[in-house]
């Protein structure tokens, strides 16, 4: 085996890239959820003999590589890209919901959890906590990436969003104290719990005040610059050096970084970023995103082969209905007293509390002489894998049974009537491409043509009568027919100045012209 140079591992990343493209690719194309694939397929090639995949397995199921892959690596850009781009309107109209699963939910899991681990999995009592934190929290990677790709109500999704990023960060502390500290705060009685009460709000605290400072920081940096490579460079040290300067002071990383980026993608973008720069931090952070999540599935496939779980399936089993009950519980009762929430994404929400790489990542980093330690790392990729596969798997038919992801109203009149149309122009094309090769005379096929012209102009009518019951579906068709526009005049003036018909002073200035018109609209819908 080759030695572990930086050539080398730039090479098993390399591979790692390109396997994980590939997968994506394929599901995208055929239009399934491209997180589930990768960890199957990462599954298949960890289970399988591949020699020339051996020195990459072995290099990523590490586990001090894939802890610091997911955590320090790659989770900092996916909570900074998911909350850079969620508006504050969005998360104010919904906090209700947001805070109540966010901190009630967490809490109800974590305790729920817990106790059942030590009445029924026979856990010591750090063990059963630790695995409860794993196991409260909804993991962002997960939830963002599968709900991205199968569509949601757009309230729906800000709230599964917003817990997704905000439970997350208490979940993380709940690990900490339950590894680290809770025995000795047990041992203290009163005084333990005093201390842990003050050591989970110094954390959280800490967080909130060092990514409000940075974030409002890095938010007026922005109006001294109008130039979106730097700014693109600024949200990335933001992200990461909020996250990095928390984690040094002992705070809470995911917290940090989630306000940090919060306030940069509301505030900053408000008060110091152009048109331009706003749609290029976001087609930057995009393609982050994607990448990030990409290799974090596959890498997920690739560390549950390692683990060993013969003779653990009666264990196995009893873990994942824990955890299934203890998240049903904590869903219903926290949204309870919520008013106008839907029991249908009651449902969705409790069965799409996915978890991912961040819990695997987690448990991976406790000390090798944790009491319990290869139980819980069992239980937890166990469940992990339960979650994205057959949860996964199973929420997209669950959003079409429920009506959660149906289209507005007098969308499938207006599909019907496009398809209805189309038939009818490609017929008329067909008739004239016919007559043509084969000489037929207008005589012969004038009077097919004509009623065929007939039903596209009764079509037209249809169409208006629809677009003046439901204007939104009209503002949208026109919004798609801007957008394409748009579009094709930033490549008309790539064209002119390719031919240099026009300098380059010229074209930045109508490039800029058209990408102002193309946030404009997007921000408008």
């Amino acid at each position: 085996m080759h030695e572990l140079d930086l050539h080398y591992i730039f090479e098993l990343g390399l591979i790692l890239v390109m396997i994980a493209a590939g997968i994506t690719a394929i599901a995208k194309k055929f239009k399934r959820p491209y997180p589930i694939a990768l960890v199957i397929v990462g599954t298949i090639i960890g289970l399988v003999n591949i020699p020339v995949l051996e020195p990459l397995k072995q290099w990523i199921t590490k586990g001090e590589i894939f802890n610091f892959v997911i955590i320090t690596l790659f989770l900092p850009s996916l909570l900074g890209e998911a909350a850079l781009k969620l508006p504050f309107a969005h998360l104010k109209e919904n906090k209700k919901p947001i805070l109540a699963l966010a901190i009630g939910g967490t809490l109800l899991s974590f305790f729920i959890v817990g106790f059942l681990a030590i009445w029924l999995l026979n856990f010591s009592i750090p063990a059963a906590f630790v695995f409860a934190a794993l196991m409260s929290a909804t993991d962002p990677v997960s939830v963002l990436s599968i709900f991205k790709s199968v569509g949601v109500n757009k309230r729906l999704a800000t709230v599964i969003e917003g817990e997704s990023l905000f439970n997350d960060g208490l979940a993380v502390v709940f690990f900490k104290i339950s590894a680290f500290y809770l025995l000795t705060y047990l041992d203290l009685g009163i005084e333990g719990a005093g201390l842990g009460l003050w050591e989970f709000i110094r954390v959280i605290s800490l967080g909130l005040i060092i990514g409000g400072a940075l974030g409002y920081g890095f938010s007026h940096l922005t109006k001294y610059f109008d130039d979106y490579p730097l700014e693109i460079i600024f949200s990335m040290i933001l992200f990461y050096g909020s996250f990095l300067l928390a984690e040094s002071v002992h705070a809470s990383g995911v917290i940090a970084v989630v306000v940090a980026a919060l306030i940069l993608g509301n505030y900053g973008a408000k008060i110091g970023m152009s048109p331009t720069t706003k749609l290029n931090i976001n087609n930057f952070w995009d393609v982050t995103a994607l990448l990030a999540n990409s290799l974090v599935f596959l890498m997920v496939g690739l560390e549950i082969t390692i683990i060993d779980l013969t003779g653990k399936w009666g264990l196995i089993v009893l873990a994942i209905v824990i955890v299934l009950v203890a998240r049903s519980v904590a869903v219903y009762i926290s949204l309870l007293f919520i008013k106008n929430f839907p029991a249908s994404w009651k449902h969705i929400i409790n069965w799409g509390g996915l978890k991912g790489s961040l819990s695997i990542a987690l448990v991976l980093s406790l000390p090798r002489d944790f009491t319990g330690r290869e139980e819980i790392l069992i239980l937890a990729f166990s469940v992990v894998l339960f979650s994205l596969v057959v949860q996964g798997l199973s929420i997209k038919p669950l959003l079409a049974f429920l009506g959660a992801n149906k289209k507005e109203a007098g969308y499938t009149e207006y599909e019907e009537l496009i398809a209805r149309g189309h038939r009818f122009e490609t017929a008329i094309l067909e008739i004239n491409k016919v007559k043509k090769n084969l000489f037929i005379t207008d005589a012969v096929s004038k009077e097919i043509v004509d009623q065929y012209k007939l039903e596209l102009a009764n079509l037209q009518g249809e169409m208006e009568l629809l677009f003046q019951k439901h204007p939104d579906l009209k503002e949208k068709q026109q919004t798609i027919l801007l957008r394409h526009s748009l579009y094709a005049q930033h490549e008309a003036i790539d064209i002119l100045l390719k031919e240099d018909i026009i300098s380059n002073v010229v074209a930045a200035k109508e490039h800029e012209q058209i990408t102002n018109h193309l946030v404009e609209l997007e921000e408008s819908h």
